[in-house]
């Protein structure tokens, strides 16, 4: 199959590349970058994309397929769906599936399932079995899986003796420690502590929870020199700590989710169950500071959290709702929207934190806009005006507080594994 994609603009920082040209792709690689002639076009399926932006796929390292263990809220297969639709290539999986993936027996499950798929998958395995942080899961046996990052995801590793031994092992294969900072003698609670809480009637969490476990990991990282990557990092004293940890050169990176950079706690006046997630939405400062981490580099990538739930689980009193929203489809018109729209970064700044940063950290090859290269992109239309409609997302659950809202910007496709995915459909010969 040859795909022509007519006067698309291609962008890919990581080869200082910003040009409008015309790409040919010829079963899955790119044959073409400009010098198209008649014969080319005459034997091609053509999309005129003036205007559209061509970028290296996105990439999501942070997302709950669920598989195994709770398949009825989402599969492997429909979680690459959802990722497709969304305008992402490529996803690492988490590891709080049941049983929870400490063994290559899970790891293997999970790319077997994803085999063939028009986006890559790359599993995130447990740090301790079991996520129980009682003893190290089997590294050198999951890294041979294809494990790309290891986490108790959900909870912070339980105890500074079992994360020093974690950086000192993973240090080995030059893979990070996805750590979710949650000091867990502050966690059960149901929201932001703030006035609001107090006001809503709700069981608070305090933000220093997540500040005290990013300053841990933060220490250890500086002591073993192993990797530490701060998940979906949500407070100003975080941010600060690693923006300060960054200048002395600690091995430490972070992601920010789009809901933290573009909710606050004043989402929960309605007690709407999807809004509600771990860690929680908190205050304006909070918020800001999310932002300003973005920009000035601090905060090194975007991942949406995907976590999947049925409609009965968040049906049911606020306190007693799971945590987590699904994030995939909403994720890059969430960024085009607040950061690119309101010029908090530039595209190519966005580009970097959504496909060239995530991958950078999980050691994968970024994507290369270069002939005979494998075509492995998506293309964003940053002017398109549309509305969130969660009957229409891929995913098997629809947990998401963005439905009916207005976005600017959304991926049109993308271009992967010998497959084009183009405005809600697979584009066949």
């Amino acid at each position: 199959m040859k795909i022509l994609l007519k006067n698309i603009t291609a962008v890919n920082p990581e080869q200082k590349l910003n040009v409008k040209t015309d790409i040919l792709i010829d079963n899955g690689i790119i044959a073409k970058i400009g010098g198209i002639t008649k014969d080319d076009e005459k034997n091609s399926r053509v999309f005129e994309l003036s205007g559209k932006y061509l970028t290296p796929g996105l990439f999501d390292m942070h997302v709950h397929l669920r598989e195994p263990g709770r398949e009825d809220k989402e599969t492997v297969v429909t979680g690459c769906n959802s990722a497709a639709n969304g305008g992402y290539t490529g996803i690492a999986s988490m590891p709080n599936t049941d049983p929870a993936a400490d063994s290559a027996e899970v790891i293997q499950l999970i790319k077997e399932r994803a085999a063939g798929h028009i986006v890559d998958v790359f599993p995130v395995a447990a740090a301790t079995h079991g996520r129980k942080g009682e003893s190290l899961s089997p590294m050198a046996e999951l890294t041979e899986a294809g494990a790309v990052a290891f986490s108790d995801d959900g909870v912070a590793i339980k105890n500074a003796s079992i994360l020093k031994r974690c950086l000192e092992y993973s240090k080995m294969y030059n893979m990070p420690i996805i750590e979710h900072c949650e000091d867990e003698s502050l966690a059960g609670g149901a929201m932001n502590e703030s006035v609001t809480s107090t006001f809503l009637g709700l069981p608070p969490i305090p933000s220093i929870a997540e500040d005290l476990i990013v300053m841990r990991d933060i220490i250890m990282a500086e002591y073993c020199g192993g990797r530490v990557h701060i998940a979906h990092i949500s407070t100003k004293n975080s941010v600060d700590m690693v923006r300060q940890a960054k200048a002395k050169n600690i091995p430490v990176t972070a992601e920010a989710a789009p809901h933290h950079f573009t909710m606050t706690e004043d989402a929960l006046k309605t007690y709407d169950t999807n809004a509600k997630m771990n860690p929680p939405l908190r205050g304006r400062a909070d918020l800001e500071a999310v932002l300003a981490g973005l920009k000035d580099g601090t905060i090194d990538c975007i991942a949406s959290d995907h976590a999947p739930h049925t409609i009965e689980e968040k049906e049911v009193e606020f306190e007693y709702a799971p945590n987590g929203i699904v994030g995939l489809e909403t994720e890059a018109a969430l960024a085009i929207s607040e950061l690119l729209g309101k010029n908090v970064l530039t595209f190519e700044q966005l580009v970097e934190k959504m496909a060239v940063n995530p991958r950078k950290i999980l050691n994968i090859p970024v994507p290369l806009i270069k002939e005979g290269e494998k075509a492995n992109f998506t293309i964003l239309d940053t002017e398109a005006i549309w509305t969130v409609d969660i009957t229409k997302f891929k995913s098997k659950s629809k947990n998401s507080p963005f439905d009916k809202r207005l976005m600017k910007g959304k991926a049109l496709g993308v271009i992967n594994n010998g497959q084009f995915y183009f405005d809600g459909e697979y584009i066949k010969e």
